[in-house]
């Protein structure tokens, strides 16, 4: 597992474990294959205090709750406007453990 501020210099294979806090409200947004999906930023604080911006996908929306313990397993970063981003991606795997 890695740690917040190591996840920030990462772009893949990111495996890492928080608590979920500050969930935002959840938006629509158009997909490039078409369609809509609901998404979610929200922030993944670890064991160290450390937080990155961490954003939900269309069930994860409504299955992650703030206070959610989470694990993450081959997520990745995106960076847009200066802000580091975690998903999990296509080919990730999001796990809520408690």
């Amino acid at each position: 597992m890695v740690t917040t501020e190591q996840a920030k210099n990462m772009r893949s294979g990111i495996n890492i474990e928080g608590t979920v806090e500050r969930k935002g409200e959840p938006r629509t947004v158009n997909m490039k294959s078409g369609g809509t999906i609901q998404v979610c930023d929200a922030f993944l604080i670890d064991e160290t205090g450390g937080e990155i911006k961490l954003t939900l996908w269309g069930d994860e929306v409504e299955q992650v709750k703030d206070g959610s313990k989470v694990k993450i397993e081959n997520g990745y970063t995106t960076s847009f406007k200066g802000e580091v981003s975690l998903t999990k991606g296509k080919y990730g795997k999001l796990e809520i453990i408690s």
